[in-house]
């Protein structure tokens, strides 16, 4: 699987850090659909862009831009679900189901964590979403997945629900890890790395010093 290069059907930037490293930026600049959480909106704009759709509860809209982007703000109230997830349900409904998502961590650490997390929810719901963050990609995934990369990038696994754990072109052998810490600060040893378990995981993989 090739980070870089996978189809990209719509682009998520959430409401955390805006992008600054060259692959997320990159990835915003290029996406053939954008997907603004309310929280990130204004921001995106100012930089004299506009989005494809504005999805959030909207409370984080002056009433300029509500004004401004009526027609493609799209208010779901759910107070079960953040407005990362309302994005991707957004998309969803629409039939789009390969999603890039950037801008989700920083800031609150706890929201970033539940950010993450929520790959896992999307995975079993059928969709291909990614988070890209300044120094590399979360993946949720389910048994034996391979990685393309580069000789000495960093990856961290982090258990979920999978047991019976093995790998090929990691520096370190993996196990049922118990503990999320167990999984993190691994290295890739070839030009393709493969995972296999029962179950689900999170992968991180850094990127490349020409992607940063």
């Amino acid at each position: 699987m090739d980070w870089t290069s996978d189809n990209i059907e719509a682009v998520i930037l959430a409401a955390g850090d805006y992008p600054t490293a060259k692959l997320p930026l990159g990835i915003l600049h290029d996406a053939p659909y954008v997907v603004c959480c309310d929280g990130a909106a204004s921001e995106y704009i100012a930089r004299s862009n506009r989005p494809d759709a504005i999805v959030g509860d909207g409370d984080s809209l002056s009433q300029e831009l509500k004004s401004q982007f009526a027609e493609i703000i799209h208010i779901d109230s759910d107070q079960e679900t953040n407005d990362q997830t309302k994005a991707v349900k957004f998309l969803q409904e629409r039939g789009v189901s390969n999603i890039a998502i950037v801008g989700a961590t920083g800031k609150r650490e706890d929201h970033t964590i539940g950010n993450v997390a929520l790959l896992v929810e999307y995975m079993r719901q059928g969709l291909n979403v990614r988070i890209y963050t300044d120094s590399g990609i979360f993946v949720a995934c389910h048994g034996e997945v391979n990685f393309d990369c580069k000789i000495g990038q960093a990856v961290s696994i982090f258990n979920i629900s999978a047991q019976n754990f093995s790998s090929d072109g990691l520096q370190y052998p993996i196990y049922d890890f118990t503990q999320w810490w167990q999984g993190t600060l691994n290295r890739t040893t070839a030009e393709r790395f493969t995972i296999s378990a029962e179950g689900d995981y999170l992968v991180f993989v850094a990127y490349a010093e020409s992607d940063l």
